[in-house]
C-alpha cells in the first residue's frame, strides 16, 4: 500500500503569448481539479493517504505540461513536510498540517442528515 505522502508540483510555464497563457491556466486548473492546493506561486501540493496514488497522478501531470514548460514533481513524507522551514515576512510560521481524511457518505445518509436540525430533531411539521 504505502505510507502517506505530500506531492509537490513546481513549474515554470511560458506566458508571453495568449496561447501560452491559456495553456498555463489550463495546467493550473487541471491541478485544482486533481485536488492540489496552491502553496506559493507556481507551487502546488496535494496530500495522498497512500503513496501508490502517485501512479494515477503522474500521467495527467506529465500529459498536460505545455510546450516549453518545465515541471518538477517532488514526493515528500509527512515527516519531511513537517520539517520544513516556512517564513512569512520575518516571522516563522508552521507548515500546513496533515488534512483530515475525507469521509464519504451515501445519498441516503445525506437526506437523513438534511432532515435533522443540529439538535438531532426532525425538521418536519409539529404535530
Amino acid at each position: 500500500m504505502g505510507d502517506p505522502v505530500w506531492v509537490l508540483v513546481m513549474f515554470d510555464l511560458p506566458v508571453k503569448s495568449r496561447g501560452q497563457r491559456k495553456a498555463a491556466n489550463d495546467y493550473r486548473e487541471m491541478l485544482y481539479e486533481a485536488g492540489f492546493s496552491q502553496v506559493q506561486f507556481s507551487v502546488y501540493a496535494k496530500y495522498l493517504i497512500n503513496a501508490t496514488g502517485m501512479r494515477s497522478l503522474l500521467p495527467a501531470l506529465r500529459g498536460h505540461v505545455p510546450p516549453e514548460g518545465e515541471v518538477r514533481i517532488l514526493r515528500l513524507t509527512d515527516e519531511q513536510w513537517a520539517g520544513m522551514y516556512r517564513y512569512y515576512g520575518r516571522g516563522e510560521v508552521p507548515p500546513e498540517s496533515t488534512p483530515q481524511q475525507m469521509v464519504l457518505i451515501t445519498d441516503e445518509e445525506i437526506a437523513i442528515r438534511a432532515a435533522l436540525d443540529p439538535a438531532g430533531r426532525s425538521r418536519g411539521k409539529k404535530k
